[in-house]
């Protein structure tokens, strides 16, 4: 693979890294240590709940810009990426992923729209893991890394051969909900009985939690929430469930771009309040809406 040659891969069973990630089904790709436990626990599921699924992840960021109080209030960026990439191998050791990738990149260099760094690697660890199925993040996440991860993410998966394209493409949710998607447009990632797994795997990242950001509770409510509002007249289907995108169309199409494809849901999404809005608007009175 032609990766960061500062990158570490781990292999949490001791294996050949060759043969972990060749196994891989499931693979995650978030922009920093704790995104893959919250964008593909759907992922790390199948692969503890099955012989023949295996899940692998990639961490794009070194985790230095993280925000810090309580006792991180004073540690450096350069203490702090290193707490950050042993919570990631903790993570990756209680999940059983067949393969952890820390690409250890600046924020600033996964950002730059000139650069394209982080896709070459992207393409060239996809080549090597041959997945199935992959989780990043959606392109309506508020976060500007997390974006950028996944238009690299769907650029990478575009070069690669026909054969050797992963199946599913999903944009998760992380720093912004997906509860606006139109019910036909979201993807229902079934995260029931998973809670104390959730929990404790999220858990692991002290540096975040006890440093002032309860990513674990947020996340988990999150997934309860979604679980009870999805239909409004019927009883709950699942106990916990993550929103996603489906991302595979921007993969399949090249000539769509990521721009038009958002602004087709966020079109949807539009038309389905103002259409609801217009059926009551005239008890207030209200003009017509254009």
């Amino acid at each position: 693979m032609k990766i960061n040659p500062d990158a570490e891969i781990f292999i949490p069973n001791g294996a050949g890294a060759d043969e972990a990630l060749s196994q891989t089904t499931h693979l995650g790709i978030g922009a920093h240590q704790d995104d893959l436990e919250i964008l593909a626990l759907h992922g790390v599921l199948q692969g503890l709940k099955s012989n023949n699924s295996f899940f692998s992840g990639i961490t794009c960021t070194d985790g230095a810009g993280s925000p810090r109080a309580g006792k991180f209030a004073d540690v450096s960026d350069a203490e702090m990426k290193e707490i950050r990439l042993e919570e990631q191998r903790q993570a990756a050791s209680k999940g059983e992923y067949s393969a952890m990738i820390q690409l250890k990149h600046p924020s600033s260099v996964v950002k730059d729209p000139a650069s394209t760094t982080l896709a070459d690697e992207l393409e060239s660890i996809l080549l090597a893991a041959c997945p199935s199925v992959v989780y990043t993040h959606n392109l309506a996440d508020k976060h500007s890394t997390h974006v950028a991860v996944s238009t690299a993410v769907i650029e990478a998966m575009r070069r690669l051969p026909d054969d050797r394209r992963p199946k599913q493409l999903y944009g998760v949710e992380v720093w912004r909900t997906l509860d606006w998607l139109p019910d036909e447009k979201k993807v229902l990632l079934d995260l029931s009985g998973a809670e104390e797994l959730a929990l404790s795997l999220i858990g692991l990242y002290e540096s975040q939690i006890a440093g002032g950001k309860r990513y674990d509770e947020a996340t988990v409510g999150r997934w309860r929430a979604n679980a009870t509002y999805f239909e409004s007249h019927g009883t709950d289907m699942y106990t916990l469930v993550a929103y996603a995108m489906d991302l595979s169309p921007l993969v399949l199409n090249k000539n769509l771009s990521v721009t038009s494809f958002m602004s087709s849901l966020l079109d949807e999404f539009r038309q389905d309040v103002l259409d609801t809005l217009a059926v009551h608007a005239g008890r207030t009175n209200d003009t017509p809406i254009q």
